[in-house]
C-alpha cells in the first residue's frame, strides 16, 4: 500500500513540461505563377484577293488605319475595261427590253421575246456586278480598324493571293494566354480576375479578366490554357509581349501547426498532440507551408492541442504538464504548394 502511494508523486515528477496550442483548421491559399503571352483581341494577316502588279503602297508601319481604308493598289486597267464593257451591255439590254415593252400591246412581239429580253438584262447586270467585284479586288483594304505592321511589298512588285501584305492588330484590348495547372481547372472561370505584370515594366500590375479556358488538358504537361483580357487604352503594350501571371485560390481546409511542432524521424514527419494528459504521436504529411505555419495531412482535428515547445523531450505515451500556453496562429495566411523538398527537410 505504501509503495502504491509513493508512485503517484514520482509520476508527477516525471511529467515533461511542454507548451501546447490548439490546432487551427485553415483553408490553404494556393499561389500559382505562370508566364503568359499577349496577342491582339482582333488580329489578321492581310493578303490580296487576286494576283497583279503593285501600283501603290498606301500605308507605313505603325499607322492606325480605319476599317475599309485602302492599303495597297494593283494594276486594274483590264478590270476597269471589263466594268465599262459590262455597263454597255446593261444599257443595251435595258434599251432593247424597253422597245419590246412599248410594242407589247400591239401584238408585234411575243411573250417569250419579252421574257428573253428580261433575262438578258438580268444577265448583263450580274456580269456588271462581277466586273465591279473584280475591280474592287484590285484594292486591298483594311478589314477592321487597327494598327498595321511592317511590309516587304514595294511599288512594282508582283503579288498573288498567297503573298502576305502586312499584319493589322486591334490592340485597344489585349489577350494574355497562359498555362495553368490541372489542379485549378475548376477554380478559373470567365469573369474572374488574375494579376499580370509585363516583363517590360515590372513595376506595373494589371488586373486581367478571365475570358475563357481551353476545353482540354494537355496530356504531356498536365495543364490547360487560360485566356484573359487586359485594357490597353494607353497603347503602351504590344502583342507578343510576355507577362508574369499570379493568382491564388482557396484549397482544402487542413490542420495548420507552427513549424517547430514538426518532428522528423526515420519514418518521416510527425507531431505530438495532447490526449488524456499524455503525448500521442501522430504521423503527418506536409502539404504546404508559409509564414511559420505548416499545413499537414494526418489524424488530427481542430479539437486537438499540439505540442509546440519541449517536443524534442517527449515520447509516445509520456505524461506531460502544460505550461505557459502561447497565442493562437494567425487566422489568414497564404501558402505555396509544397514541393518534394518540403517533406524532405
Amino acid at each position: 500500500m505504501i509503495a502504491c502511494s509513493d508512485s503517484e508523486p514520482e509520476a508527477e515528477r516525471e511529467a515533461i513540461p511542454v507548451v501546447a496550442q490548439q490546432i487551427r483548421m485553415l483553408p490553404e491559399v494556393l499561389e500559382i505563377e505562370a508566364i503568359g503571352s499577349a496577342r491582339a483581341a482582333t488580329s489578321a494577316e492581310i493578303f490580296p484577293e487576286t494576283a497583279g502588279r503593285v501600283t501603290a503602297v498606301l500605308f507605313s508601319a505603325g499607322d492606325y488605319i480605319r476599317e475599309g481604308a485602302p492599303l495597297l493598289r494593283l494594276d486594274a486597267r483590264e478590270e476597269q475595261l471589263a466594268v465599262d464593257a459590262a455597263r454597255v451591255q446593261v444599257r443595251e439590254a435595258d434599251q432593247l427590253l424597253g422597245r419590246y415593252r412599248r410594242i407589247e400591246d400591239t401584238g408585234a412581239i411575243s411573250e417569250s421575246q419579252i421574257e428573253a429580253g428580261e433575262t438578258a438584262l438580268a444577265s448583263a447586270r450580274i456580269a456588271l456586278e462581277q466586273a465591279q467585284t473584280a475591280l474592287a479586288d484590285r484594292v486591298v483594304r483594311a478589314p477592321f480598324s487597327g494598327h498595321v505592321g511592317l511590309t516587304e511589298i514595294d511599288r512594282g512588285d508582283r503579288v498573288n493571293d498567297s503573298t502576305p501584305i502586312t499584319q493589322i492588330d486591334q490592340r485597344g484590348t489585349l489577350y494574355v494566354d497562359f498555362p495553368a495547372p490541372e489542379a485549378v481547372f475548376n477554380a478559373l472561370r470567365p469573369g474572374q480576375v488574375v494579376q499580370v505584370t509585363p516583363f517590360s515594366d515590372p513595376t506595373r500590375t494589371i488586373d486581367a479578366r478571365v475570358v475563357t479556358t481551353d476545353n482540354h488538358i494537355s496530356q504531356d504537361s498536365r495543364d490547360f490554357i487560360v485566356r484573359t483580357a487586359i485594357p490597353n487604352s494607353d497603347d503602351q503594350l504590344r502583342p507578343g509581349m510576355s507577362f508574369r501571371v499570379l493568382f491564388s485560390r482557396n484549397g482544402e481546409t487542413r490542420a495548420a501547426v507552427p513549424e517547430q511542432a514538426i518532428v522528423w524521424g526515420g519514418e518521416g514527419s510527425h507531431l505530438f498532440v495532447v490526449r488524456d494528459g499524455k503525448a500521442s504521436r501522430v504521423p503527418v504529411t506536409i502539404t504546404a507551408r508559409r509564414e511559420g505555419l505548416v499545413f499537414v495531412d494526418g489524424r488530427v482535428s481542430g479539437s486537438d492541442r499540439v505540442i509546440v515547445e519541449g517536443v524534442q523531450k517527449v515520447r509516445e505515451g509520456q505524461d506531460i504538464r502544460l505550461v505557459q500556453p502561447r497565442g493562437a496562429a494567425p487566422q489568414e495566411v497564404s501558402i505555396r504548394q509544397a514541393g518534394p523538398a518540403a517533406d524532405g527537410e
